[in-house]
Formats: C-alpha cells, sequence, structure tokens
C-alpha cells in the first residue's frame, strides 16, 4: 500500500512540476514582451493592440498632408498663407494687366483704321476715330507702361506695333525736307507785307456762323502780316463788322460768296483778286470762291474751301465733298492754295486722295509738327484734330506755321508762311 501511494506521488510529481515550469515559462514569456512593448514605446505602456490595428484606417489625405508636413519639417520650412496685402497687389496685378491688353488692341485697331480703303472711311462715326489718330500713340505708350507692370508679353508687343506704326505715319510732320529759304522769313519780318516778292503770310480760319470776334481777326491779320485770308462760315453781317474793324486798311481785295444766301466763304488780299469767281470747285459742299493773286510775277488762284462735316446722316457726302476736291488735280492750266475748313485730316485716306501726288499739306512738309484747330470751344476738352489746312502746289515751300485761338469760334486759326518762287 505505501508503495503504491509512494509510486502514485512519484507520478503525480512530475505532472504538477511541468505545469508549474509551463506556467513560469509563459510569465517569464509575458514579462519579457512587456519590457518589450515598454522599450519600444517610450515607456508609453498603456498603448494596445487595438490602437495599433487602427492606424491603418488613416485616408490618404492624411498621409500627404503627413508627407508634406515631413518635406516641410526636411526644407526648414512652413507653408504661410497669403496675406491681406499679397492679395490685394495680385488683384491689382491682374487689374492692370487686363487694361493692359485692352488698351493695347483698341490702340492697334484705332490706328490700323487709318490704313482703311476711303470708300470704307466713309462708314458712320469712323472719320472721328481717325481724326484721332495721333493721339492714339498716347493710349498705346499707357498700355505699354500698364503691360510692364503687369508683366504681360502679348499686350506690350501689341503695344509695341500699334506705337511703331503711328509714329512711322506722323512722323514726316516733324521734320522738312524742304525748309523755307532765309529769304522767306526776312521778307515776312518787316513791319508792312511785301507784296512785290514771292512769299507771303497766308491765314485761314473758319468764323463758326459768323460769331468769331471781328476785330481779333483784323488785329491777328495786322500782326502776323497777312498778306491771303480765307474765311469760312461768314454771314452778311459778319462781313460788315468786319470791315467796320478795318479789314480792308490791310486787305482792301475781296471776294465772298454764298450757296444758301446765309453761310458763306471768303477770301480777302492785299493785292487784286483777278479772275474771281463764287466756286472753283463746282461743290456739293458750299461755294469755294476762288481768285488769282501775283506774288512777285507767279500767278497764284487761291481757294477758300470748306467741305461737309462729317456728322451722322452726312457720311457719303463728307467724301463726296473731298473727292470733287480731288477733281482739281486735272486742273493744270493754273497753280494753286487751298485754304479752309477741309473737316478731314491727313490720316483720312479721302483727303490723301485729293491731294495725291501733285498737292501738299503745308503743316506736313515745313516740319513743323501737328496743327490741331478743332475744337477750341469745348471745356477740358483740347484741340485734338488738324483739319484746317493751307494745301500747296507742286513746286511750293511752306514754313513758320502757326495756330492761334480767336474768340468765338470753334476753330483756331492757321497761319503759314509760303514760298510760290519755282
Amino acid at each position: 500500500m505505501y508503495i503504491e501511494a509512494a509510486a502514485s506521488r512519484q507520478t503525480t510529481l512530475p505532472s504538477t512540476s511541468i505545469t508549474d515550469n509551463q506556467s513560469v515559462s509563459h510569465r517569464e514569456d509575458d514579462m519579457a514582451r512587456t519590457r518589450s512593448i515598454a522599450k519600444n514605446t517610450n515607456g508609453n505602456v498603456p498603448r494596445t493592440r487595438a490602437i495599433r490595428q487602427r492606424r491603418p484606417a488613416s485616408t490618404s489625405s492624411n498621409k500627404s498632408a503627413a508627407s508634406a508636413k515631413r518635406s516641410a519639417q526636411k526644407r526648414g520650412t512652413q507653408p504661410k498663407p497669403y496675406t491681406k496685402e499679397q492679395l490685394k497687389s495680385h488683384g491689382k496685378h491682374r487689374f492692370f494687366g487686363l487694361l493692359a491688353g485692352l488698351f493695347a488692341v483698341l490702340t492697334l485697331l484705332a490706328t490700323a483704321a487709318r490704313a482703311l480703303p476711303a470708300d470704307l472711311q466713309e462708314l458712320p462715326y469712323v472719320p472721328i476715330v481717325i481724326s484721332a489718330t495721333p493721339w492714339f500713340m498716347l493710349l498705346g505708350l499707357i498700355a505699354l507702361l500698364l503691360a510692364i507692370m503687369s508683366r504681360r508679353i502679348l499686350a506690350a508687343l501689341i503695344a509695341i506695333a500699334a506705337v511703331a506704326l503711328n509714329a512711322y505715319w506722323q512722323y514726316p510732320f516733324f521734320y522738312s525736307t524742304t525748309p523755307l529759304p532765309q529769304a522767306a522769313y526776312n521778307a515776312v519780318a518787316f513791319s508792312e507785307p511785301n507784296t512785290s516778292d514771292a512769299f507771303a503770310r497766308v491765314m485761314t480760319f473758319n468764323v463758326y456762323k459768323g460769331q468769331a470776334d471781328a476785330q481779333a481777326i483784323v488785329d491777328t491779320v495786322r500782326d502776323q502780316r497777312v498778306e491771303v485770308l480765307a474765311l469760312q462760315e461768314t454771314t452778311d453781317d459778319f462781313v460788315k463788322r468786319l470791315k467796320d474793324a478795318g479789314i480792308e486798311h490791310y486787305l482792301p481785295y475781296s471776294n465772298v460768296s454764298s450757296s444758301d444766301g446765309i453761310y458763306g466763304n471768303g477770301l480777302w488780299s492785299a493785292t487784286p483778286l483777278s479772275q474771281p469767281v463764287d466756286d472753283e470747285v463746282n461743290s456739293s459742299a458750299s461755294f469755294m470762291p476762288a481768285g488769282t493773286v501775283d506774288l512777285g510775277g507767279n500767278a497764284i488762284r487761291f481757294v477758300s474751301v470748306h467741305t461737309t462735316a462729317p456728322v451722322p446722316g452726312y457720311w457719303r457726302q463728307w467724301k463726296r465733298a473731298l473727292d470733287e476736291l480731288g477733281l482739281m488735280q486735272s486742273h493744270t492750266s493754273n497753280r494753286y492754295i487751298f485754304m479752309g475748313d477741309f473737316n478731314a485730316t491727313y490720316d483720312h485716306a479721302p483727303f490723301r486722295e485729293f491731294l495725291g501726288t501733285r498737292f501738299h499739306d503745308a503743316a506736313r512738309i515745313s516740319g513743323h509738327g501737328f496743327t490741331f484747330s478743332w475744337p477750341t470751344n469745348r471745356p477740358g476738352l483740347p484741340m485734338f484734330a488738324g483739319i484746317d489746312h493751307v494745301v500747296l502746289d507742286q513746286g511750293m515751300r511752306a514754313g513758320q506755321c502757326k495756330v492761334v485761338k480767336i474768340a468765338g469760334s470753334d476753330h483756331a486759326a492757321l497761319l503759314v508762311t509760303v514760298d510760290v518762287m519755282q
């Protein structure tokens, strides 16, 4: 019995020992795992496997944000939001760019209108736009400045092209290839005009339906030693006031005509006007009186010109009146000087066609520069259109161009010294 009991204890003890050893082994493994977790988490033991299992559930956007943050940390910089000043500057930059593009395109289109054929320039309002052609250079320069400020390369190139093209067309007004001789300057410098030489000081002026100051006109004639005067839009009352102001003391010879009996055009001269006619051009716009003046043995036929204005309802009539003047190129029996209100600038194709190869604009060949003469009665608006001209026949020269404002008119007077010697 004792032997069986001992044997039983022997068989039982190993089983208990093995179980205890396994428990100890499991406890040691748990303790080692715990120490490993503590070491890897820097003492932050409470992190559980469940928390670690939830980490992979983060979205790709969070990963991207974390990646961007790590990249910024590596570079040593942090993304910064725009300040109000930066946003304001960016908005101003875009606004300047928009203006640059708009002004550049407008400048190019308006400048290119000058190159339109004469038949297209009679379209509504096109003549008005073309009359301001030189001023589009200023708009083009503004567009170029804005393009540089806003870094708009295309707008800058367009503005440069438009300004360069316009400058090419306007340059001849500032350079004379046929300047007046010194004798011409000496001849018109005397206190009294010398009517026996080939030089003369001439003047043209639109008196605006007879409302201009007659005395101021006579004073200008006296001070400038004018030998031939052309006036447009005269009335009977105005002619009377002009006589009362003493015009006949300086220019005793005259020829005035009117197509409607209300407004007319006229010529006044220091020497006799031979072969006077009421309408030299046979114009549909108005009677254009003419007379021949002897200048140093040169018979020069003067014509006082007034064409139709380019206003709504009269676009075609405007071009027609200029075309009628163009027919004068075939009148080769006389040498002409046309003076008056042409209602067109050199930039208008119909005016250039009238000039052709025979006639020349005095202001342009003198190298004086622009002679803007209209309007003078618009407050805040400068004279921007040179529609008053002295047009010379071939072989003549011009200089000393001058624009003079006279009260009562919407035009300024244009004075030119001419040399008619061949």
